[in-house]
């Protein structure tokens, strides 16, 4: 617990761009730790570590504070906007860990969705759709993460009360009209909206991705191209405007 209390931790918040609308209505809010001395240390370093030493619940319930808290000032700048976090998929059958939640999202009156990580380590399927049901019904957003990566099966999205699907970013990345990557892809949408989800393709980085996913009927999507993760300041700027949040300006920066 000696990095929650010593302040290096902090949420980035990367916008998520709707693609019906045209705009930014929602974002991820993404854990970062950065060390005094050795600077910022990539999640995938110390996520990991914290699943296996037991930290993965205090850390997740700091995330989950920030992020309502986050939101309140957002809200207090005329933005009402839900905000994902990631709740490792070990998390959710853990009672202790799901009654704070839903007590502090109650209280705040927060718009808040659980991104769902590694559906693959609940050990207790039947138990974590109760409870994803329960935070459903609380008004908790369910996503199912990295679909596609890892060993997220097809038997999960017949039983997880999921409303978003997230592609994972190494089959978008890779999409270019008619090839594998792409049809991969245009299926687990059709898909996803056949059982009543909506999909969040991750890792747009590109135009011709962008114009792709708009065609094939993805809902929304998120990657460098909208925008990168942002601590809340920036956030504040990129939605009130003063951060024209074009995506011309951004092909435009990287052309340049």
């Amino acid at each position: 617990g000696g990095i929650i209390i010593s302040g290096e931790l902090f949420l980035a918040h990367q916008p998520k761009f709707d693609l019906r609308r045209g705009a930014v209505c929602s974002a991820e809010s993404l854990l970062r730790w950065r060390h005094p001395v050795v600077g910022m240390i990539p999640p995938d370093r110390f996520i990991g570590m914290a699943e296996e030493t037991g930290h993965i619940r205090p850390l997740t319930d700091w995330v989950l504070d920030k992020a309502i808290a986050d939101q309140r000032e957002l809200r207090k700048e005329g933005c009402d906007m839900t905000l994902s976090i990631n709740v490792s998929g070990r998390l959710i059958t853990n009672e202790q860990f799901t009654e704070r939640a839903l007590r502090q999202i109650r209280r705040a009156d927060a718009r808040i969705c659980f991104e769902i990580t590694e559906t693959a380590v609940i050990d207790n399927p039947a138990l974590a759709v109760t409870v994803m049901n329960e935070l459903r019904d609380a008004g908790v957003g369910i996503s199912i993460d990295d679909y596609g990566s890892g060993l997220s099966s097809l038997s999960y999205l017949r039983t997880i009360p999921a409303q978003e699907l997230k592609i994972d970013k190494v089959f978008v990345q890779g999409m270019a009209p008619g090839n594998s990557d792409a049809l991969l892809v245009k299926s687990t949408i059709d898909l996803a909206h056949s059982l009543g989800m909506a999909i969040t393709a991750e890792g747009v980085e590109t135009a011709e991705v962008l114009a792709l996913l708009q065609a094939m009927g993805a809902d929304t999507a998120q990657g460098y191209f909208i925008a990168r993760p942002m601590p809340l300041d920036a956030l504040v700027a990129f939605m009130s405007g003063e951060v024209e949040p074009s995506l011309q300006q951004t092909q435009a920066s990287r052309a340049g």
